[in-house]
């Protein structure tokens, strides 16, 4: 079996006294590892971008689109003239680059496409098209429905007797009133605001149009009734008042927001499973009532994670959705299949372009073959969007798009931001990671200057290897002191193993880890130093 000891310096931060070695020898140093090997091939099967928060019961299939992501990663920058390590996935994997919403990156037919857009909002807005009902009136006056001969008949000989009384008011008075209410609508345009923002008050609402100009091809006049449909539909939903509702925390550990992807957008992650929990289920999707209350909570959360997003031009405007499909109650299920169904069909008219990324961890064998099965139909862009990975390859996945101190712990990660363990370790703090081969041992050393207190946590994603941890002090005839003995960690054992060591003379930590499998594993740390007193 090949030993390895891994050597680099670690950035310091106000001369902290530790660096990092990996090397194969004391003679011949090695930089840390950047995951050079590429990581076992993900299945990226092909769909149309299904809407926010949705639940995949019955795969979803929506024409909305959306772009990749570029999925690129650095570690600390490192002092001292040393390079500085990064990482970045095969470009194989970039098909796309999400859509710029600046104005000047837009080509000719799209800036028109937007003035149109942004012209008709401004018409809509001084004549109330989108909060006054009586545009609507107006419209149904202008196409009446046929009458039968009889049906005149009758209008006449009601009509007449009725209305006469009326005729003799004064008619001018009327025109003047009319015409005074026009006016003052001419003069007072309505402001109306979409997810907090004002519609045409400032260039965060070009990014708005743009969300809906993508999501119907850049048709103008599509995308206004979607528009207007949707300003409509939020009134008669409520919505403002539905943010500051209070609907309780069921459901908080089905949809959650944690963390962010290597490109700055929230990730949200959906967690089927726990619908498996019988009184759960039932709570939720029992009956109507049960069902309504379910998707009011659910878009409650998507408009409050929206609200959080930048939608100045160049700002992060789209949320990357992790959908774990672990234990997913299966299409059988009638009630959740039609809350599903509800879900979906609210969203793709009223939540346009919102995902950068849609990743399905867990994936059963039969929702990668039906994907597999629709995918000559979609277009490459389409297809771009959505990245399936089975059990055994969900962690590598995410990885690819997430660091590890934004990806939760259940999820092969380091970030336990949201748990009740009040962690030495945040999502600020970097993680390193290292690929040990297959039969090679790997050995982190953490050279001490300084007596301190030094903290650190690992993972080695999957385990079934053998780690250990010690002190070699610097000092001739000291003994090396033994921190954690080389133990077989099994993945039923703790997913992270904590330390805390009170150094007391210079030397190095080593933390080492055996792997005799025939599988090429991760191995995940991070370290901070406590001055002594």
């Amino acid at each position: 079996m090949a030993d390895e000891t891994a050597t680099t310096t670690l950035p310091p931060a106000d001369q902290p006294p530790v660096s990092v070695v990996e090397s194969d020898s004391p003679s011949i140093p090695e930089k840390l590892e950047t995951l050079e090997d590429p990581l076992p091939e993900v299945t990226e099967s092909p769909i149309e971008e299904e809407p926010p928060l949705a639940l995949p019961q019955q795969p979803p299939i929506d024409t909305a689109k959306s772009a990749d992501v570029l999925v690129v990663g650095s570690l600390q920058a490192k002092e001292g003239g040393e390079p500085t390590i990064r990482k970045s996935v095969p470009q194989s994997l970039v098909s796309f680059k999400e859509e710029s919403n600046i104005v000047a990156d837009l080509s000719d037919s799209e800036r028109k496409a937007l003035l149109e857009f942004k012209q008709l909002v401004q018409e809509a807005l001084n004549t109330h098209q989108f909060t006054s009902p009586k545009q609507e009136v107006q419209e149904t006056k202008e196409k009446p429905t046929p009458k039968t001969e009889e049906d005149t008949a009758v209008s006449e000989s009601e009509t007449k007797p009725l209305h006469e009384p009326k005729i003799e008011e004064n008619p001018v008075k009327e025109a003047e009133e009319v015409a005074k209410e026009t006016s003052l609508a001419k003069q007072s345009p309505e402001e109306v605001s979409i997810w907090g923002v004002p519609l045409l008050k400032d260039d965060r609402s070009d990014v708005i149009l743009l969300k809906f100009l993508r999501a119907r091809d850049f048709k103008v006049k599509d995308a206004f009734i979607m528009l207007r449909n949707t300003i409509h539909w939020r009134k008669q939903f409520g919505i403002d008042a539905l943010v500051e509702e209070d609907l309780g925390d069921d459901l908080e550990k089905v949809v959650f927001m944690h963390g962010y992807d290597r490109e700055g957008h929230p990730v949200c992650y959906n967690v089927f499973g726990e619908f498996q929990n019988k009184e759960l289920y039932q709570k939720t999707f029992l009956d109507e009532e049960k069902r309504t209350k379910f998707l009011r909570w659910r878009v409650q959360f998507l408009e409050r994670s929206i609200r959080k997003l930048d939608f100045r031009p160049g700002g992060v405007c789209t949320i990357f959705q992790v959908n774990d499909l672990k234990n997913s109650p299966g299409p059988a299920k009638s009630e959740l299949r039609l809350a599903t169904k509800q879900a979906l069909q609210l969203l793709q008219d009223n939540y346009p372009e919102f995902v950068a990324k849609q990743v399905f961890i867990n994936a059963p064998w039969w929702y990668l073959a039906f994907y597999t099965l629709i995918s000559p139909f979609l277009t490459q862009r389409t297809k771009s969007k959505f990245v399936f990975a089975g059990p055994a390859k969900s962690a590598d996945t995410l990885f690819r798009y997430i660091s590890a101190e934004h990806v939760p712990i259940q999820y092969g990660g380091l970030s336990v931001d949201y748990c009740e363990c009040n962690p030495e370790f945040t999502i600020a703090d970097p993680v390193a990671e290292v690929t040990i081969k297959p039969g090679t041992k790997k050995t982190v050393e953490i050279i001490i200057y300084e007596k301190c207190t030094i903290v650190w946590e690992l993972r080695v994603v999957g385990w079934e290897v053998n780690y250990g941890a010690e002190f070699v002090p610097d000092s001739q005839g000291a003994y090396t002191l033994i921190i954690q003995k080389p133990t077989k960690i099994s993945p039923n054992d703790e997913p992270v193993m904590h330390h805390r060591f009170k150094v007391s003379e210079l030397g190095k930590i080593l933390l080492t880890i055996d792997n005799p499998s025939s599988k090429k594993k991760r191995l995940l740390y991070r370290f901070k130093i406590e001055p002594s007193d």
